[in-house]
């Protein structure tokens, strides 16, 4: 695979550990999750496509390994990086289009109660522009992104895949965002993974393993499949993999990634939402390599942080964000099926 200008915002694992924010890992990514939440929800109320949306995504999480979290305000941040992706992505909106909807979710509330010309308003653009400018500084003005989701429509033509596999793709790469993926690896293999992880969902427990459809070389037995499935085939298995020509390496990513994406599903609260259960019981890969945990439940990150941190999460809510976007969670809905369709999410802390 060719390396490209953005192999320069790709980061290893153990550099999350090296941030400029205090806290400890697990918040920041945390409240990195939550920050692409709001992110989303703001790109979904301004009808903007998935392509401007998912670059801005990928600015805010560069922007936090140059920035700490405890300087500038995740939705300060997110809000910024929405109204510079209208701008690169020619979908543009008024300036105080976003700060209306910025308020509108701050305060939970419909945007047409949100004056125009309140101090809010004027106070939310205000704080937009000035942390735009830092943005740029921290993108070094280089506006190119790549997507996985170019990558999935790539495979949907090539596979002429199954439109409930594609589903599951499509809204497991949007989750994505929510996990530092997109500054780990390139959009390709987490495309990959998105694939081949909706595959393994679809084909059911008795399917190949996550292991034998991203193995080097195809399995030479298939493990049994019961009536009630549909026996897919070594190749279909490893259509996605196939595809390409992975080296080594490649592979390896293509494995963490599933790894970092079943370990952020494995935190969230099965009982609130039933439906992520197919996705959490699917056994991860064999680990590779060593990187530390990313994700820990809300309960556990309670523990784990300090008094600081804690008075810090318990403030959140005071003009930022409500109660109610706490874990901003968005069911799975089915796409439509041209390029812009909108952000699904299973879930989210």
């Amino acid at each position: 695979m060719n390396t490209d200008s953005s192999s320069q915002w790709l980061f290893s694992t153990s550099s999350l550990n090296a941030t400029p924010s205090t806290c400890c890992l697990e918040k920041e990514l945390y409240d990195r999750a939550r920050g692409v939440e709001f992110l989303f929800r703001l790109g979904s109320s301004l009808a903007l496509p998935t392509s401007a949306m998912c670059t801005a995504a990928t600015w805010f999480h560069r922007f936090y390994m140059r920035y700490s979290m405890e300087d500038f305000h995740r939705q300060d941040v997110a809000a910024s990086c929405i109204f510079l992706s209208t701008k690169t992505e020619e979908c543009g909106r008024k300036l105080r289009d976003v700060a209306r909807v910025y308020q509108a979710k701050v305060q939970n509330t419909d945007i047409s109660t949100i004056p125009a010309d309140s101090k809010e308003v004027d106070l939310c653009q205000s704080a937009i522009l000035l942390t735009e400018e830092v943005l740029l500084e921290a993108l070094c003005f280089d506006f190119v992104v790549e997507s996985p989701h170019a990558e999935l429509l790539d495979l949907f033509e090539s596979l002429g895949s199954d439109p409930e596999i594609q589903e599951y793709a499509w809204s497991l790469a949007h989750d994505s965002y929510r996990t530092p993926l997109c500054i780990l690896y390139h959009p390709r293999l987490i495309a990959i993974a998105c694939y081949v992880l909706s595959q393994r969902i679809i084909d059911g427990p008795n399917s190949p393993s996550l292991d034998a459809r991203i193995s080097a070389t195809a399995p030479s037995t298939s493990l049994p499949t019961p009536p009630s499935h549909k026996p897919p085939s070594p190749d279909a298995s490893r259509a996605a993999i196939d595809s390409y020509n992975l080296t080594d390496t490649e592979l390896r990513q293509v494995s963490d990634a599933l790894g970092i994406l079943l370990e952020f599903y494995s935190v969230q609260d099965q009982q609130a939402y039933p439906y992520i259960s197919s996705i959490i019981s699917v056994p991860p890969p064999a680990q590779r390599g060593q990187r530390p945990r990313f994700f820990v439940s809300q309960s556990q990150l309670t523990s784990l942080t300090n008094p600081v941190d804690s008075h810090s999460q318990s403030q959140d809510g005071l003009g930022r964000t409500p109660s109610s976007s706490h874990g901003g969670h968005t069911p799975l809905t089915q796409p439509s099926e041209n390029s812009n369709r909108q952000p699904q999410s299973t879930t989210i802390l």
